[in-house]
């Protein structure tokens, strides 16, 4: 993939979610990003659970001027799953959150990333997806013309070695592999940023000292997200320090070159009995020119701590919330 212009005009679609929260900061922060709208999808809790979280940290960023529309809140044909073991009771536990300070757009998630991606010039939105693909899907079924226009589609979900809501399969895609295929088989250029990438971003004691270095109210908001959710991960997956997989999506839109990629073929198991939502990366050959799909490989960790910790910097105080 070829470094992106700037800055790189995006959707965040999100299910906060603690890493979701950082990904939002990081999104906010950086200078290279412009960020249009925010989506939120059911998946680390229920969608009213998300969404409250997602105004939440946008008042604790200091965002402001930028719609926020709530989505899909179930799977287009599974049972609605969630994951408190690891994001708590309200999607966010640990820091104490701030009431929000705007309301939703009126419009429907789906709708607002269509008419976001139509009301621009082509090929200059890019969709980060860091949750369940529903409301992605649902937008190219709603609107086919999107996936010719979308510059490209960055999600954090999958991997092509490992899993963690199954052996192997990976949360995001696992809830709703139905649209985790239609996203993967649709003609717009796809960047996996799975969990063979995302464990490599693990938030040491090193890492939690430099944001808390940083000494504002949204730094000792992620200091907070950091000590519960190392906490859960340690108790239900055995990590020392947590994997903060969504931000990494962000990264690559930012800095390409923090995150190496290959071109290769994946597709979407639907109907296996051990396998249901597999991302299937075959590497048995080299891709095939018409292969629209990447996998995240290798991450430069030092490179992409520094852009988190800088977006904290820029932002300050944020919107500065009242103890």
């Amino acid at each position: 993939m070829t470094s992106p212009s700037r800055p790189r005009a995006i959707v965040l679609d999100c299910d906060p979610g603690h890493d979701d929260a950082i990904a939002l900061l990081l999104a906010h922060g950086n200078p290279d990003i412009d960020l249009l709208a925010v989506t939120t999808v059911f998946g680390n809790q229920t969608l009213e659970k998300v969404t409250r979280n997602a105004l939440s940290v946008a008042r604790i960023a200091g965002i402001t001027g930028v719609p926020f529309a709530a989505g899909a809140g179930r799977p287009l044909v599974r049972h609605v799953e969630h994951a408190a073991d690891i994001h708590g009771e309200s999607g966010l536990d640990g820091p104490v959150l701030p009431d929000p300070a705007f309301d939703l757009d009126s419009r429907h998630a789906v709708e607002l990333i269509i008419d976001t991606v139509m009301s621009r010039e082509p090929h200059t939105v890019t969709l980060v997806a860091t949750a369940a693909l529903t409301n992605l899907a649902l937008a190219v079924r709603t609107e086919p013309a999107i996936v010719e226009r979308v510059r490209e589609v960055v999600l954090m979900g999958g991997g092509y070695h490992v899993g963690n809501w199954s052996p192997v399969a990976e949360f995001n895609i696992a809830i709703d592999p139905e649209a985790a295929h239609v996203v993967f088989n649709a003609a717009w250029p796809v960047v996996m940023v799975g969990l063979d990438l995302t464990h490599q971003a693990l938030a040491t004691p090193e890492v939690a000292a430099s944001i808390a270095a940083v000494g504002t109210g949204p730094a000792r908001f992620v200091g907070e997200l950091l000590e519960f959710f190392g906490s859960t991960y340690k108790e239900v997956q055995g990590f020392d320090s947590p994997p903060v997989h969504d931000p990494c999506a962000v990264a690559y839109v930012i800095d390409p070159t923090i995150v190496e990629t290959v071109k290769v073929p994946i597709d979407i198991e639907l109907t296996g009995t051990l396998t249901l939502g597999m991302t299937v990366a075959d590497f048995r050959a080299p891709a095939p020119d018409d292969c629209n799909t990447w996998a995240a490989t290798r991450l430069d960790r030092d490179r992409f701590w520094k852009l988190v910790v800088d977006a904290l910097e820029t932002i300050g105080e944020g919107g500065v919330i009242a103890e």
